[in-house]
């Protein structure tokens, strides 16, 4: 069990941030912003986040920067992911994590030609939401629990955390409880039948499933309970638009179909018709 988090001081970046965040959810212990001493590298009740030259669980000791230039673009949240046991999963169902990596290890120039766009385009992703909060985390000595700051920072780890675990535990409900629906034209939906209790989100998760089974060049659409009525929401993969929802929006049984086109909500829950209304959808 750690008492302290030590990070380093001055500017700050998400890299530290949530790897102090997620510290701060599994430990509820405060956050110390200054250089750490020998004596904080050796204790292993003092976690060293992003500073020390040193990546030591043992010593709960998480830095990067000792790492050769052209090592695995690991960085301090990497490495305490690691250490929750929590790496490989996050990278699976988290895609930001691996741009957060190359962004910290290898700068915005480097991230911009790995991802095939322009350099400006990284500025651009930046929102007010990031800047305050690292600003903010930037400007104090010290972080405690009750105040704004690490309170956000606990519920940022906290909510991280869950839904890494909890996608696990999702996408083994959806391979227990889904089928595989093939239909006209050589097309395929991943069908999930009510069940009870219903998850929260009943849609959660079914992309990531597709793509972990390998099928989603197959799959055009998903079909799922609907928890506000009785019937199913239907919805595109990867928003194929050869589903064309609206083509069925006129239809005694489907209540909305957005005009968008990517979505509709049917009160029926006869799946030779839930077929019918996927195949009167596709244009191919």
């Amino acid at each position: 069990m750690i008492r302290q988090i030590v990070v380093h001081p001055g500017g700050a970046h998400k890299d530290d941030f949530l790897a102090c965040a997620l510290l701060i959810a599994e430990h509820g212990v405060p956050v110390f912003r200054r250089e750490p001493s020998g004596d904080d590298l050796a204790d292993a009740a003092i976690a060293v986040v992003d500073v020390g030259l040193e990546w030591d669980e043992s010593r709960m000791n998480f830095d990067h920067h000792q790492f050769p230039r052209d090592a695995e673009p690991l960085c301090a949240l990497s490495l305490v992911l690691k250490h929750l046991g929590l790496y490989d999963e996050t990278r699976k169902f988290c895609d930001w994590l691996e741009v957060a990596e190359y962004i910290d290890t290898r700068g915005p120039n480097d991230t911009a030609k790995w991802l095939g766009v322009e350099r400006d385009a990284m500025s651009k992703l930046n929102s007010p939401v990031d800047i305050t909060l690292l600003r903010r985390f930037a400007a104090s000595n010290e972080h405690q629990p009750g105040q704004p700051i690490y309170e956000v920072m606990k519920m940022v780890g906290e909510d991280l955390i869950s839904f890494v675990r909890g996608m696990k535990a999702r996408l083994s409900y959806i391979a227990e409880h889904s089928e595989i629906w093939d239909l006209e034209g050589g097309k395929k939906a991943l069908f999930l039948p009510r069940t009870d209790p219903l998850p929260d989100e009943t849609s959660m998760g079914m992309g990531r499933y597709v793509e972990e089974i390998g099928l989603e060049e197959e799959v055009v659409a998903l079909v799922y309970p609907d928890r506000r009525g009785e019937g199913y929401g239907l919805s595109r993969f990867n928003d194929d638009k050869r589903m064309e929802f609206t083509r069925v929006g006129e239809e005694a049984d489907v209540h909305f179909a957005h005009n968008k086109g990517f979505i509709a909500k049917t009160s029926t829950s006869d799946q030779d018709r839930l077929k019918v209304l996927l195949d009167q959808s596709w244009i191919g």
